[in-house]
């Protein structure tokens, strides 16, 4: 095992940073290892917005769910679809096509991956904030976002002041199928079920006496933002 896939397995979500600052060298280094993931047939269709404007920083946390460390991190990172670029050299192209909303979502869930990866590289820390997408149109007009650019998710960045334990994952043998898709496994799942609610009743913080199955069962069962929709479509993107 090499120095890169231990960083890799050794991942935890930080949202306890020291006030230690990222130096520039260290961001110029996050942010052009994000530039250098695989994009799909080169279309770069992701920006990434940083914010260094404290009040700014205070109304996303407020926006992303009363998250402070969206204000309290060294760095926060906004990323988001961006076929405005496109746009802009050419009025031919056609953002409103899913396919395209899709590429950009996953091309800028790479790029992300790349700069924690890098970021965790270095020792630093950090944690995705899907709850922008609460309420997009307010943190789409706080970013004055253009047309065809639209919200994805945020990243803390920051020095840890927390050392949290290794959350288990689902067995390889649960996520790896063989040629075709194979059904659920439930002795498997009863025994990551086991090792779930020892996690969740051991852990430093926030104990819970919940297993995997219950934790994903109460949070896909309820309404997930049916809002985003309307807000991709106000952007001109998924509209076909």
């Amino acid at each position: 095992m090499n120095t890169t896939i231990e960083t890799i397995l050794n991942h935890r979500s930080i949202r306890s940073f020291t006030d230690a600052a990222i130096s520039d060298e260290q961001l110029n280094a996050i942010i052009a290892a994000g530039i250098a993931a695989s994009s799909s047939s080169m279309i770069q269709a992701t920006s990434i917005i940083r914010i260094t404007d404290p009040n700014k920083r205070a109304a996303l946390a407020h926006l992303a769910g009363d998250q402070p460390y969206v204000a309290q991190a060294a760095e926060f990172l906004v990323f988001c679809i961006d076929y405005q670029r496109h746009y802009s050299i050419s009025t031919e192209i056609k953002p409103e096509y899913t396919e395209l909303a899709l590429i950009g979502a996953i091309d800028s869930g790479i790029m992300a991956q790349n700069c924690l990866v890098a970021a965790e590289s270095m020792g630093l820390g950090g944690v995705y904030i899907g709850g922008l997408r609460n309420h997009p149109h307010e943190v789409d007009a706080l970013l004055n976002l253009p047309p065809y650019c639209a919200v994805l998710f945020g990243m803390c960045l920051g020095v840890p002041a927390q050392d949290p334990q290794l959350k288990p994952r689902l067995p390889m043998d649960m996520i790896l199928h063989q040629n075709e898709y194979q059904p659920l496994n439930k002795p498997l799942l009863a025994q990551y079920d086991q090792q779930t609610m020892a996690y969740y009743q051991q852990r430093s913080s926030h104990n819970k006496h919940q297993d995997w199955s219950n934790i994903v069962t109460k949070t896909l069962s309820k309404e997930s933002r049916p809002f985003m929709a309307e807000y991709f479509h106000s952007k001109g993107l998924m509209e076909k």
